[in-house]
């Protein structure tokens, strides 16, 4: 490990309340891991009978729509800019749901229900198709095994207890 700011190979001190944590010589501060955060996005539509699913343009499975938070921005922030950016769909509302850590992209996911309205998504480079599908047509086409088909699942058990 090496640290962010100036390069240094970073020892691990004793930090009371916290443990071993990696610590600069040079810049004589702790360093705390860097890890990052991303939203993923269960999109419904104002019924909550529809799901927003997204093909990526390097996967052949579909999946939710997400995006990294960048420096200084709140998920709050994240969740319409990234929507609207991929989709060009606006959000109209959005609660948190579940988080995770997704070690594909070593991230950690936080999951919000986003209801935005059921119009034509138009793609950018990053789909190759993105639609609207019914409950059980999402559940059928997101990849399996996934974090999209864990957050997926759980926003629709959530959904489901609202009626």
């Amino acid at each position: 490990m090496f640290c962010r700011n100036c390069g240094e190979k970073l020892t691990l001190r004793f930090k009371e309340n916290e443990g071993l944590v990696p610590y600069c010589d040079k810049c004589a501060e702790f360093k705390f891991p860097f890890f990052p955060v991303a939203v993923s996005m269960t999109v419904v539509n104002r019924a909550e009978n529809k799901i927003l699913l997204a093909k990526h343009a390097d996967e052949e499975a579909f999946t939710l729509i997400a995006g990294y938070v960048k420096k200084g921005e709140s998920a709050e922030k994240t969740i319409p800019r990234e929507l609207k950016e991929e989709t060009r769909l606006t959000a109209i509302k959005w609660r948190y749901y579940s988080s995770r850590y997704h070690g594909e992209h070593d991230v950690l996911m936080l999951n919000f229900i986003v209801t935005a309205d059921e119009e034509t998504p138009v793609l950018n480079e990053e789909l190759a198709e993105a639609r609207w599908c019914s409950l059980e047509e999402a559940r059928e086409l997101i990849k399996k095994n996934s974090t999209a088909e864990y957050f997926l699942n759980g926003a629709l058990n959530e959904l489901s207890r609202k009626k």
